[in-house]
């Protein structure tokens, strides 16, 4: 991924909500994802600005941008002599570790991006990045999911659904047909019950560590929030 510099003397057309026509030595910035943003000397925000347009078109000779998103419609000509030029960039994040390839790996939101060959690790809800590391390199983090399990960057060392699978399939018994409970994968992780085929009884496995049963049968989970079933609408008490 690039992003792209104009500098210089340029005239500034902005259609829209903030409609408005100014002109100076700005910088403008056209990022990977088609947001436009101009930069004079004042202050932190941009003079006009399109976030995420729907269409962008670039022109070289003269030089032009000319970005649009419905009603809203932000154009820069040049007026003068300007500069243009692109610069490869990344994610920027926390640092958490090193890559296998020796680049620098950092969080952004839920995933762990490297500097260096651009390499891209999911990391579930709820993570916390560790100071170890795995046989393989790459660094470890943990999460909890009925317990504490601390896992690999890359799955392919062992991902959070087996280990959870491995720890509590068939652990626990469905309250409405007695069937046991499976762990599956359903957008999240889920105790789905394998019993009766008509039981579609299934519960997502909430952040935090089994502490006791709930009066339903279920197990209770301590969270960040508080004491909750397995079940979060159950109506049982001594949960």
């Amino acid at each position: 991924m690039s992003i792209r510099t104009i500098a210089g003397d340029c005239r500034i057309r902005f259609d829209g909500r903030r409609e408005r026509t100014v002109r100076g030595r700005v910088v403008v910035v056209l990022k990977p994802d088609d947001t436009v943003l101009v930069h004079d000397v004042d202050g932190y925000q941009p003079v006009a600005w399109l976030t995420r347009a729907e269409s962008l078109s670039v022109m070289r000779d003269p030089v032009s941008v000319l970005a649009s998103d419905g009603d809203e419609t932000l154009r820069v000509e040049a007026l003068g002599d300007v500069a243009v030029t692109e610069h490869d960039a990344t994610d920027a994040g926390t640092p958490v570790g090193d890559c296998r390839c020796g680049g620098r790996l950092v969080r952004t939101g839920s995933e762990a991006v490297c500097l260096g060959c651009g390499d891209r690790f999911g990391l579930p809800v709820g993570a916390s990045t560790t100071d170890s590391a795995c046989e393989c390199g790459l660094p470890t983090f943990r999460v909890e999911r009925g317990e504490p399990f601390e896992l690999c960057f890359d799955y392919e060392c062992g991902s959070l659904l087996e280990a959870v699978r491995d720890r509590f399939d068939r652990e626990w018994r469905c309250p409405e047909c007695g069937g046991e409970f499976r762990i599956r994968r359903r957008g999240g992780l889920v105790a789905a019950c394998g019993g009766s085929p008509d039981c579609e009884a299934a519960f997502s496995v909430p952040e935090g560590t089994v502490d006791g049963t709930c009066d339903c049968g279920l197990p209770v989970f301590e969270t960040a929030t508080g004491r909750r079933c397995l079940d979060a609408d159950c109506s049982a008490r001594g949960a």
